[in-house]
């Protein structure tokens, strides 16, 4: 029996990938424990996988400027929140190592805290990537930001982490965890990457979704701009409801958490409601040749993959541009411009990822190729390997 501490950022779209991954390590017999910022989150996701779950925190607190896109997005999401969110994690990443022992940390690549603590405190450690975006080189052409990201990370081991370690915190030297496959995301110049797939595990039953709503005769087309963009998606939101009444045979379903569409209403062409089962509900969206219109969030985006589901993606900002570009040049999908397009460009790209069969064949592809990859089984296998080299 081994011991492993996942270190995950206090968001759902990094903490989900690994709860397969932790469930898996369980049933093999293994311990698991949890090191973030909000207990509760990982309580709620993991389920009966999330053993001990040890409090890093408070996360940072603060709204990011709405309209911030481009480096000075990326610059500000690693002031605001990426480093602060290390400094203040990593004493009780401390405390849960000195407490559960573990004989590998998995570090998600946005949790800094937890490569760098276990580093200073030689404890080996992996790395989970739930976003391909890093190993596309998203500073390329931007020498300014990464001269100023390296300073900041110089800085932050010197605090945290062991002064002599040369590792980038965000690329375990030993092990990394992908959840994609070069299908999507490229190869990538890092070694020790090991291609694992999505994690799709089976999450808590929630009810209260109307299913009964859902016309088994017409495609079903998903809306959503993840749980992080409510801020930002109003207009957006306005202009695929609009695209989507505009168009036969076809129902939409978009998630609207921030209520900026309003009430619901009776409407028998747009289902607005503020959350959804989301894999339970892309499995029936597959099912029915519809398609996803998302902000290219990378979990969306294999979710939807996974299923043989067409995309139109509207990349708002962090690695968003990065994995809308994958999907596009993987031929899965349609881009469109977030901030700027109305209701003739989306619903042209709708339309082509609906009708065009090249669409759906080439989601399909992919997603035979993401569950051949072995997904939460070849990631656990991988870290029992780890494991076993230094037991």
């Amino acid at each position: 029996m081994s011991r492993f501490l996942f270190v995950v950022p206090p968001l759902a779209g990094h903490v989900n990938p690994v709860v397969g991954v932790a469930a898996e390590l369980v049933a093999r017999g293994h311990r698991v424990a949890w090191a973030c910022a909000d207990p509760d989150l990982v309580a709620g996701l993991a389920g009966p996988a999330a053993g001990e779950v040890y409090a890093c925190g408070p996360a940072p607190r603060g709204e990011r400027p709405a309209d911030l896109r481009g480096p000075e997005a990326l610059k500000f999401l690693w002031e605001w929140y990426l480093l602060p969110l290390a400094e203040t994690m990593a004493p009780g990443v401390r405390a849960a190592v000195g407490a559960f022992r573990p004989d590998v940390v998995v570090a998600d690549q946005q949790a800094f805290a937890g490569a760098l603590v276990a580093e200073r405190l030689g404890v080996p450690w992996a790395t989970s990537a739930t976003t391909s975006a890093e190993f596309t080189d998203p500073l390329a052409g931007l020498p300014r930001v990464r001269e100023w990201l390296a300073e900041r990370l110089a800085a932050l081991r010197a605090a945290i982490g062991d002064p002599a370690g040369t590792a980038d915190p965000r690329f375990s030297p030993r092990l990394v965890l992908a959840f994609s496959t070069p299908e999507l995301a490229g190869g990538g110049p890092h070694e020790g990457v090991r291609w694992v797939g999505p994690s799709i595990a089976a999450r808590p039953a929630v009810s209260g979704f109307p299913w009964e709503w859902l016309d088994g005769g017409r495609a079903t087309v998903l809306v959503t701009l993840g749980t992080a963009n409510t801020d930002v998606g109003g207009r957006f939101l306005d202009v695929c409801r609009e695209v989507l009444r505009e168009r036969d045979r076809v129902q939409g379903v978009v998630v609207d958490p921030g209520g900026t569409l309003g009430p619901p209403g009776d409407d028998k062409d747009v289902l607005i409601t503020p959350w959804v089962p989301q894999l339970a509900l892309l499995e029936r969206v597959g099912r029915g040749a519809g398609a996803l219109v998302c902000h290219a969030g990378h979990n969306s985006v294999c979710e939807a993959l996974w299923h043989g589901i067409p995309l139109v993606v509207a990349p708002i900002r962090d690695d968003q541009p990065v994995v809308a570009g994958q999907v596009v040049d993987a031929g899965a999908g349609r881009r469109v411009r977030f901030g700027r397009t109305g209701a003739r460009q989306l619903g042209a790209a709708l339309d082509a990822v609906l009708h065009e069969p090249g669409y759906r064949a080439a989601a399909a592809r992919i997603g035979t190729v993401f569950r051949a990859a072995g997904g939460s089984s070849a990631a656990a296998s991988h870290l029992v390997d780890l494991a076993g080299e230094f037991g």
